[in-house]
């Protein structure tokens, strides 16, 4: 029986131009006033999260920057993982390959991350990748941005140290996402969902396919799931 909620946001709350779904607003507030604990995963940062958690109506417990930070409600301890050193030395080593080129790569939030770098797609991540061979850091495109961090981090086995918080397993949660780092996620939770805009990895890793997109989609398997 699933007991809780894990969602990513951006593409999977949100369309293409970011904007957030009523429709999935809605429901989410529906089956938080159910009782029912929701989770926002996010690559961005936790300070993001916390302001959207707090319009969307949520309790506090959040996933930030791909897993590499996450917490149990609002005045739960920030837990942070990884080597942010080392995702800065191999984001140097990105800037003195690309920037000579005329790539600007410019870092995003970087003021408000404890665990990763991020920064604009500006450079083939493939590229990227065998930049870095040599080094224990992923690269994890989203699409929105290019992050950078440890190897071992990812929603997924974030959701297993804050579901151990909450007193639940991943097997309690309905998961939802839409994108190539939610993949963890949609796999180790007990039902994984994507809306139809969903990558092919995403895809691949989902129990169930919606057949709208976006918010929209996810507003749908909430309907389902916690009817």
């Amino acid at each position: 029986m699933l007991k809780a909620f894990i969602t990513d946001i951006d593409g999977t709350l949100t369309d293409d131009r970011r904007r957030l779904s009523t429709r999935a607003v809605e429901e989410i507030r529906r089956v938080v006033d159910a009782g029912i604990p929701v989770v926002l995963a996010s690559g961005n940062t936790l300070c993001f999260i916390d302001a959207l958690s707090k319009m969307i109506g949520t309790e506090g417990d959040v996933i930030a920057e791909n897993g590499g930070v996450y917490r149990h409600g609002y005045t739960g301890d920030r837990h942070s993982a990884g080597d942010r050193e080392l995702c800065f030395a191999a984001y140097k080593r990105i800037i003195d390959t690309f920037q000579p080129k005329g790539e600007e790569l410019r870092l995003y939030s970087n003021d408000y991350r404890y665990s990763d770098v991020a920064f604009a797609r500006d450079a083939d991540v493939n590229e990227i990748q065998k930049l870095l061979a040599d080094m224990p850091v992923q690269v994890v495109d989203t699409g929105f941005a290019i992050h950078l961090q440890s190897e071992g981090l990812s929603k997924g086995a974030a959701l297993e140290k804050l579901a151990e918080l909450m007193g639940l397993t991943p097997a309690d949660f309905l998961a939802a996402g839409d994108s190539i780092n939610d993949v963890s996620m949609l796999k180790i939770s007990g039902t994984g969902v994507v809306p139809a805009n969903a990558s092919p990895e995403a895809r691949a890793a989902a129990d169930c396919v919606m057949s709208k997109p976006f918010g929209e989609g996810t507003a749908d398997a909430l309907a389902r799931y916690f009817p």
